[in-house]
């Protein structure tokens, strides 16, 4: 850090630092959230799968977060409100989708199946139901590997404010060294996009010529 740099940047920078290896040993606020989460829709048999960073970091690419990513039916949200709600949850707002562990102060973004990823229009790509569409990975249900990158596809194809989930599977592709061939599982809207992609893993940022 640069002498000069006003005391409280200083002290910011190295809470964020402290925070992110807590997040890498899954000990911090949000894995805690995650864990009690994953407890209670388990407990109640409610299909779920856990998506968005959280399932990209299971899945070998390691990037800290603020807050959970879900996915389940409208009834099964239905069934995880009545169950939680006023017992360590709140809504984000009435009648939101979402939900807030007052306990962690973790955020819970909730996508519903049948819904439509990046821009919500209708596309060949839709949010799957979890109870068709889960794999267990240790303690918690995650979106499968092929349907999280097609759905982060889509989403980036579709919605110029979510170029996010374009990157996250560029570097999913590095970081778990996904290979070609897994673009022959996905929908035909989404695999010349995924290929593209692959194409630019290959090339390390030292091969890349000087700006």
């Amino acid at each position: 850090m640069a002498a000069n740099t006003p005391p409280d940047r200083d002290a910011l920078f190295w809470t964020g630092v402290a925070e992110a290896e807590e997040f890498f040993m899954a000990e911090d606020r949000v894995h805690r959230a995650l864990r009690k989460l994953t407890r209670e829709l388990d407990a109640a048999a409610i299909p779920y799968a856990v998506i968005g960073a959280m399932a990209l970091n299971q899945y070998g690419y390691r990037r800290v977060t603020v807050d959970i990513d879900v996915l389940l039916t409208r009834t099964g949200l239905d069934q995880l409100k009545a169950r939680v709600l006023g017992l360590g949850y709140v809504e984000k707002f009435p009648g939101s989708k979402g939900l807030k562990d007052t306990e962690n102060g973790v955020s819970i973004d909730v996508v519903l199946a049948g819904e439509y990823p990046g821009d919500g229009l209708p596309k060949p790509v839709v949010f799957p139901d979890p109870a068709q569409a889960s794999e267990r990975r240790g303690q918690a249900a995650f979106l499968p590997l092929t349907r999280l990158v097609e759905l982060k596809l889509a989403s980036g194809l579709s919605a110029p404010h979510r170029l996010r989930d374009l990157a996250d599977v560029l570097e999913l592709i590095r970081a778990a060294s996904l290979p070609l061939d897994l673009g022959a599982a996905l929908d035909d809207s989404v695999r010349a996009k995924y290929e593209e992609l692959w194409q630019a893993a290959q090339v390390s940022d030292a091969e890349e010529p000087p700006g």
